[in-house]
């Protein structure tokens, strides 16, 4: 299973004025990099932001270097106190960019592998003087008459936020390696209490074969075609299943390592079958959550990552699940016409 090395990325953030126009900027390479602004805003926003951008840009094993010492001191000194006033000051006001920092600070808790280091600024640190160059050059683009366009920064990635759900797909795979190639399609849905049961039952395979049916259609037409599953039991396995049955290449992206250890025997030894039988196995975070409510957010972080890199989505949902209501409005919202509902039964 892949298991590589955390990925390094620098951030910065710039601004005239304070308020004024400014930039944000994150960096893991001079190849690899992404920036964006607003035509009035703080420094302090701009660093945070390039912080926030950097995290949901990168799922999985993170370290962030920044040169802020308003990130480092929150996330140090400040933000512990903050939470337990109810993200008020000691003096009873709000705290200042609570709409930023705090999922900086929840991200904190829920990702494991994310790690934070310090670096002075302008002291002769390629990637971070690289970081600084992309934010200014951000900062300097919204100012009235910059001509920000949504290729941003000259050099930049520029924000994905700014393009259309098909050129994002297009400009994550370029960054982001443990994307496959070829034509993706997710298998999502319900569990098997939903599906008739644990055991083999006369619906789940009916779904089964009708999922098979639909892969072997689509493979015809892309020839290319790869199916993404996270081999949780229920739709995703069948989805698995139906990937074999129909020819069509299987990779399996998983949160952590070994999210089957807690599973009976026999459910462990089919999900190793399954890995064994795909093309590939992706896992995007290091470390094993500690719990049960951090295994549910890493699986979260999982379904975001796959809703963001597939080109086609198959959701085995009943429409009357509201666990799955969310997840589906995510899909229609970056797939539309190329999400398929198939209704159990």
């Amino acid at each position: 299973m892949a298991d590589a090395e955390p990925t390094i990325v620098y951030t910065d953030g710039a601004c005239s004025g304070n308020p004024g126009p400014g930039g944000w900027a994150w960096a893991e390479s001079t190849d690899r990099h992404d920036s964006g602004g607003a035509a009035q805003t703080t420094n302090n926003r701009m660093e945070l932001t390039a912080v926030d951008e950097a995290i949901r840009s990168n799922p999985g094993s993170l370290v962030v270097v920044t040169d802020s010492t308003y990130v480092k001191n929150g996330l140090e000194k400040w933000s512990k106190a903050w939470v337990r006033n109810g993200w008020r000051t000691k003096d009873g006001k709000e705290v200042k960019n609570r709409d930023l920092w705090e999922p900086l600070v929840a991200a904190v808790v829920e990702r494991p592998d994310l790690e934070f280091r310090w670096v002075k600024g302008h002291s002769g640190d390629l990637m971070n003087d690289l970081a600084d160059r992309l934010a200014v050059a951000q900062r300097d683009a919204h100012r009235p008459g910059g001509g920000v366009d949504a290729a941003g920064a000259p050099g930049g990635g520029g924000s994905l936020a700014d393009l259309d759900p098909a050129a994002q797909r297009l400009e994550r795979r370029r960054r982001d390696g443990r994307i496959p190639d070829g034509h993706l399609l997710a298998v999502f849905g319900q569990a098997p209490p939903e599906l008739g049961g644990w055991d083999a039952n006369p619906l789940s395979d009916g779904i089964r074969r009708r999922l098979t049916e639909i892969l072997a259609a689509k493979h015809e037409i892309q020839t290319d075609l790869v199916v993404l599953s996270g081999l949780r039991q229920g739709a995703e396995q069948l989805g698995a299943e139906a990937a074999i049955a129909a020819g069509v290449p299987l990779v399996a992206v998983l949160p952590y390592p070994d999210p089957e250890r807690v599973w009976p025997e026999g459910a462990r030894v089919h999900f190793v079958e399954l890995c064994e039988a795909a093309r590939d196995v992706v896992v995007l975070e290091r470390k094993r959550p500690a719990d049960r409510e951090a295994a549910g957010k890493a699986l979260g972080r999982r379904d975001s990552w796959l809703v963001h890199a597939v080109d086609e989505a198959v959701l085995v949902w009943d429409r009357d699940d509201g666990r799955y209501r969310k997840l589906h409005g995510s899909l229609e919202r970056r797939l539309g016409d190329d999400l398929w509902v198939v209704e159990p039964g």
